[in-house]
């Protein structure tokens, strides 16, 4: 296994989807997003993810019937959410092989914690050795990022936003969408404060790299992180 772990959500309401991979982004997990359950079965065995998050309700194939299929050709963890909280659809769920069931509304937080939970149930144990993108190590236990021997000296927020960054290298991300996935929340008029942020970690960056630009500025857009 990779030393980060996989998620696939499958979820149809598309803010539910962006507000829990914020979550898993932010805890260093590599994060895939459906919204259609035609498209689940196929991935699942091009891409096999170490959990799915499942949603019942769902265009195309419903969430029963997907785990139903998976099921029959692998036993990948799978949680299920839905809005429906009476104790048929939880069996149904249980029965069909789900291995955890979480009902909306719901406290993100309690969905990363069951997902690490479910996880730890099923074998998973995220190796602790530094994950390694371009010349940055990333220490994510220790919320810790290094160039080399040189350790940078980032606060929570700057780690965070790093972090994410270097999830996805070459991805171009808001500064809305940045601060939402740091403080799991909306800012509103606010966003601008990422500006600060982003200079911070330039400056930190530089002290090391003096002559590499690895945070980039894409204008009207946001940011990227550039490894190489």
């Amino acid at each position: 296994m990779s030393d980060q772990p996989s998620i696939l959500i499958v979820e149809d309401q598309k803010k539910v989807a962006r507000l829990l991979s914020a979550y898993f982004l932010a805890e260093d997990f590599k994060v895939d997003v459906l919204h259609h359950g035609d498209q689940v079965i196929s991935s699942v065995i091009e891409n096999r993810p170490d959990i799915i998050l499942l949603d019942i309700m769902l265009p195309g194939l419903d969430g029963v019937t997907i785990c139903r299929h998976i099921r029959k050709i692998d036993a990948i963890p799978i949680i299920m959410i839905t809005a429906r909280v009476d104790e048929t659809s939880i069996l149904e769920g249980l029965e069909t092989g789900a291995d955890d069931y979480i009902c909306k509304p719901f406290s993100p937080k309690q969905v990363v914690a069951r997902v690490k939970t479910v996880l730890r149930r099923c074998g998973y144990d995220k190796a602790k050795a530094p994950r390694q993108v371009g010349l940055f190590s990333v220490q994510s236990d220790f919320r810790d990022v290094s160039i080399g021997s040189k350790l940078l000296n980032l606060t929570p927020v700057e780690f965070g936003i790093l972090s994410i960054m270097m999830n996805r290298p070459n991805t171009i991300f808001s500064r809305q969408e940045l601060l939402s996935m740091v403080q799991g929340y909306e800012h509103g008029g606010y966003e601008r404060t990422i500006d600060t942020h982003i200079k911070n970690l330039r400056k930190k960056i530089a002290s090391t790299l003096p002559n590499q630009q690895v945070i980039v500025s894409v204008y009207g857009a946001g940011y990227k992180f550039c490894p190489e």
